[in-house]
């Protein structure tokens, strides 16, 4: 009988299979305790949520401000590279136009090239007429040069044109490589922080976000800090002491988008990032800014904090990665984060790091 007994095969739940199974329950755990955001930290306070929440809020907008830096330098070279072409097509047209002139001036020296000009002297009929003629061919023959070397230099302009016009090609494809990076920075940062407020009850995370929920207990909406603002906009001299009229224009425009949503790399008019808000501001005054908190901090002359206006602007962080708009009394109207609309807040919540009067 034991000459019919199979061989005993070994099943997957054997010591390999539970290794395996052992390994990958610990890999798991490891890129939940990397993330920051799963169940490896199940028990987190709502203090330790908004701690956490920021971080990656101030990561995402450090990302964001480099990702509106990449998306300028592209644009920059988007716009050189079209000129590049739009020239190079322009001198491809000149090229070809001299080119069958060359061509038509060949082909009637060709046909006119059969007798020796003294054969052609002594049959001529008016030899006066063909000496004249002669000296008309011999300025002629200098023009043709003179084209030849027209079509040579054009040819050369057009290859270094065209020269240009790869390198920019390269440098705008490593500018939308990094934008595709930054992106990716960014949606990590504000998912992880959207799956952390996700474990909060609705009380905390309005707590957490600075937002105060709605009589039927769905959504939310702008802080009281922000209806306060509204309510300072109705009164009159709203915008008192800004330094000049177009400072006050901005500071006008800002309280008027209080409520509006953040979206990163946004500049109005419904939406906002924090740079995209002070551009738009100043914007509807008549100032152009640049993209960037880290380049607006330069867009005028340096205040310190004592000496602030309404208008100026504010930026935070040793990186400089958040900026807001002053309005007096300490404080600013600034685009947070995607948990918080547009809104007003003190200058004291966030490390100050300088100031700006553009006007």
């Amino acid at each position: 009988m034991a000459a019919h007994r199979k061989p005993r095969q070994r099943s997957f739940g054997g010591h390999k299979a539970r290794t395996a199974f052992t390994l990958a329950l610990a890999g798991a755990a490891t890129a939940t305790a990397f993330d920051g955001t799963g169940q490896a930290e199940p028990n987190l306070t709502p203090a330790q949520v908004k701690a956490k929440v920021d971080r990656l809020y101030r990561e995402a907008e450090e990302a964001t401000e480099k990702y509106n830096g990449a998306h300028e330098k592209a644009t920059a070279a988007e716009q050189r590279l079209k000129s590049l072409r739009d020239e190079a097509a322009r001198k491809e047209e000149r090229l070809n136009s001299a080119r069958e002139k060359l061509g038509s001036m060949a082909a009637a020296q060709y046909r006119d090239g059969g007798l020796s000009p003294a054969v052609q002297l002594a049959l001529s009929d008016d030899p006066d007429g063909y000496l004249d003629g002669a000296a008309f061919a011999e300025r002629a023959g200098d023009r043709q040069s003179a084209a030849v070397s027209r079509v040579r230099r054009q040819l050369r302009e057009i290859e270094q044109l065209r020269g240009t016009a790869r390198l920019e090609l390269t440098t705008l494809r490593t500018r939308q490589a990094e934008l595709k990076k930054h992106k990716t920075t960014i949606t990590g940062k504000l998912d992880a922080a959207r799956r952390l407020l996700s474990r909060l009850t609705e009380a905390d995370r309005a707590r957490v976000t600075g937002s105060t929920t709605t009589g039927g207990g769905t959504g939310t909406r702008a802080s009281r800090a922000t209806t306060g603002a509204r309510d300072t906009l109705r009164t009159p001299g709203s915008t008192a002491g800004a330094p000049t009229a177009r400072a006050a224009a901005a500071v006008s425009y800002a309280y008027s988008k209080l409520g509006s949503p953040y979206v990163w790399g946004a500049t109005g008019p419904n939406a906002f990032d924090c740079s995209g808000l002070a551009l738009a501001a100043y914007r509807s005054a008549g100032i152009s800014l640049p993209r960037t908190t880290y380049a607006q901090i330069d867009a005028g002359r340096r205040v310190s904090r004592s000496e602030l206006l309404p208008g100026d602007l504010v930026f935070f962080y040793s990186g400089i990665t958040h900026v807001g708009i002053y309005i007096g009394d300490g404080r600013m109207i600034h685009a947070p984060n995607p948990s918080a609309p547009v809104r007003v807040a003190p200058i004291s919540e966030m490390p100050f790091a300088g100031a700006t009067r553009v006007v």
